[in-house]
């Protein structure tokens, strides 16, 4: 791979808030949210000490998938506008010291939630850190438009993880936790993708938009709000969760898939004219929170 430019060298060697930077803050807190919750659901509760052991666990290899796909993609974070600030395009960290970090932080994180709960719930984070980076980041981003739909399972882990590391076991409920996140990651990144399409095509990124077109891409949204719609109806239709939780996400889908509609009928394709995109993009991260919580409410409120 050829080397990048730095373009603040002096500024090496990197400081702590680089390496906060590595880990994707935001993006980890929706990983370590679902995490909390699946455990928060589970039949079975741990001590408060393993609890919040195994979120840390999760919270860890999160950051290290961030790290390890910043070392990989740093030639084309370095053409992304919205990325090009990184640490390492930006020149203030070397890419070793991202690859040590990240790979130090994932075999740490699989090892100590193993230790403290359950070796099943173990081998659920080495998977989900290897789908992230390897299928995810290195083969199914640079070569298919797909990579969203497929690599949406990495992102879909964590309530599995919390419930497995309190319970020990695979059950119903967070299969459907993990099915709401999986049918909810295409529409959530290809709203995102539709506004900055052209950072994926100056990058050489095939996202949908680029290799399918807008409305394409507005039409897959669409279709796939109505899946999630229902994935995130199914724990109460099945009566794993109360009417609280189900009429909740009823409203929450419901307003999910019109904006999903409005986006549908969305004429513009300049990226001035996406209040549409906009809008279901920051009502989705909204929507994981609220369908969640709402979820946990359900499990321990007195109703």
């Amino acid at each position: 791979m050829p080397a990048i430019e730095m373009t603040n060298p002096a500024a090496l060697p990197a400081d702590w808030r680089d390496f906060v930077a590595l880990t994707k803050p935001r993006v980890m807190s929706l990983v370590v949210f679902s995490g909390l919750c699946g455990l928060l659901v589970a039949p079975v509760q741990l001590p408060p000490v393993l609890g919040f052991t195994a979120i840390l666990c999760i919270a860890l290899a999160a950051g290290a998938c961030g790290a390890l796909n910043q070392w990989y993609e740093v030639e084309i974070d370095a053409k992304m506008r919205r990325t090009a600030k990184r640490p390492l395009p930006a020149g203030r960290m070397e890419r070793q010291s991202a690859l040590h970090f990240g790979v130090g932080l994932g075999g740490f994180s699989v090892l100590l939630i193993g230790l403290a709960t359950n070796w099943l719930a173990a081998a659920l984070l080495a998977v989900s850190i290897l789908f992230y980076v390897v299928v995810y980041t290195v083969w199914l981003k640079p070569r298919t438009a797909q990579n969203i739909v497929i690599g949406g399972a990495a992102g879909a882990f964590p309530p599995l993880i919390g419930w497995v590391a309190a319970t020990g076991h695979v059950a119903a409920l967070p299969l459907l936790l993990f099915a709401i996140i999986f049918l909810w990651t295409p529409p959530h990144f290809w709203a995102l993708s539709l506004f900055v399409r052209s950072d994926y095509a100056a990058a050489g990124i095939p996202m949908l938009p680029v290799v399918a077109g807008v409305q394409n891409t507005r039409r897959q949204i669409f279709l796939y709000s109505l899946p999630m719609a229902a994935a995130a109806i199914a724990p109460w239709l099945l009566g794993l969760a109360g009417p609280v939780y189900g009429v909740s996400a009823g409203m929450l889908s419901f307003v999910f898939v019109v904006l999903a509609a409005r986006v549908l009928r969305n004429p513009a394709t300049d990226p001035g004219g996406m209040d549409a995109e906009k809008h279901l993009f920051a009502y989705s991260v909204f929507y994981l929170f609220a369908l969640f919580a709402v979820l946990v409410a359900d499990r321990w409120l007195p109703w």
